[in-house]
Order: C-alpha cells, then sequence, then structure tokens
C-alpha cells in the first residue's frame, strides 16, 4: 500500500490518498506535482480505490507540498515518512 499525502495551506493535517500499486501512486503523485509546477490554479479531484464515490476536490494553489511514501514504512515504530534528521 502506497499513500500519497498532501499538505495544504492553514491545514495543519495533510490530505492522504492510499493507492494498491506503485504505478498507480506515482501517476496521483505525478499529476500532483505537475499541478504545482504549471502555477496555474485548477480543481484536482481525487477519489477512494475502494469506494469510488469517495471523492475530494483541491484546488491546486493550496497545496503546499506532496509526497509519496510506502504505507508500512510508517507503521511499527520504523523510519517516519518525509524527510526527517536521525541523529
Amino acid at each position: 500500500m502506497y499513500v500519497v499525502e498532501i499538505s495544504l495551506r492553514l491545514s495543519p493535517m495533510p490530505v492522504a490518498v492510499q493507492r494498491k500499486e506503485l504505478e498507480a501512486a506515482q501517476t496521483l503523485y505525478a499529476e500532483v506535482r505537475q499541478a504545482l509546477e504549471s502555477g496555474q490554479p485548477k480543481v484536482l479531484e481525487l477519489s477512494c480505490e475502494k469506494d469510488e464515490q469517495k471523492r475530494i476536490s483541491l484546488l491546486s494553489g493550496e497545496i503546499l507540498a506532496v509526497q509519496m511514501y510506502e504505507k508500512s514504512a510508517a507503521a511499527g515504530g520504523g523510519k517516519r515518512p518525509g524527510f526527517s534528521f536521525e541523529p
């Protein structure tokens, strides 16, 4: 399971979307990144793989960051997702 996590302006909690396959997660990550790079605000609609009726729409101009990680990496006290300094 892979997670694409999107940080939004003025929101303390990121929006996370899960994908079963690495390729699907990479495609979603690339779509969000392309929206960030374009500089033109547009609406991104994200959906749940398990339940297609679950959807969320985000304005790309409000996205601050996007990251992708394998879900198992976030569990079990292992390495945290994102970038961190570990002494």
